[in-house]
């Protein structure tokens, strides 16, 4: 017996300085468009599932199907979340095809409420996804699920139509008080006249050497 157990201390040390040695020799390649290995890709599923499980559980969904809070939501959706997890009509944005792993497609898919409630709030590590509650207070978070389970049953144009009557996200509002939003709105009325911003153009215009 006791020898059983000298040579799993033994095998668990090995195992364990083996580990070490992989990871301290860089090995593995952390780059995001190198996709894991499937093995690695099932553990971290597999914690990552029934991490978000354990902790949504208890979560208390409230009414969800009110007019304001979906309207509420809309406008954070489109502030907040478009760029990652898309919209009716959209295939893909700039920054969705460098993230992996990729965000799910909120156009196509319904998620429990409870869990989109919890990663909304709490993000998630090592993938991009935000914890919005440390900006947020918990109706602006329910706000967004609300609008999240209606998103799939939209036509591109009825998309268009609700966000364009949503309220202005908060932080939008705090930045304009500051001075410091007209900026993004002028982006944001440049980009949907078909026009590139001056900052843009500059950053793009090739060097002029006759100076």
């Amino acid at each position: 017996m006791n020898r059983i157990i000298l040579g799993a201390v033994l095998l668990g040390m090995i195992l364990l300085l083996g580990a070490g040695a992989f990871i301290f020799s860089g090995t593995y390649n952390i780059g995001a468009d190198v996709p894991h290995w499937n093995l690695t890709s099932k553990i971290l599923e597999v914690a990552r599932d029934r991490a978000i499980m354990v902790r949504a559980r208890e979560i208390k969904v409230p009414d969800l199907t009110g007019d304001r809070l979906i309207l509420k939501g809309a406008g954070q959706y489109a502030a907040m979340c478009v760029g990652c997890h898309l919209a009716p009509g959209r295939k893909d944005s700039e920054i969705r095809s460098g993230l992996y792993p990729q965000p799910p497609n909120l156009s196509r898919v319904k998620i429990d409420p409870q869990r989109t409630f919890w990663v909304t709030k709490h993000g998630l590590k090592m993938s991009g996804m935000p914890a919005w509650g440390l900006g947020h207070d918990d109706e602006t978070i329910w706000s967004i699920v609300a609008f999240v389970q209606k998103l799939p049953d939209m036509s591109p144009q009825e998309y268009k139509d609700i966000v364009a009557k949503a309220p202005p996200d908060e932080e939008m509002e705090s930045m304009d008080q500051d001075g410091a939003g007209h900026e993004h709105q002028h982006v944001n009325e440049l980009h949907q006249h078909g026009a590139e911003p001056e900052s843009s153009k500059d950053a793009r215009r090739p060097p002029d050497h006759s100076r």
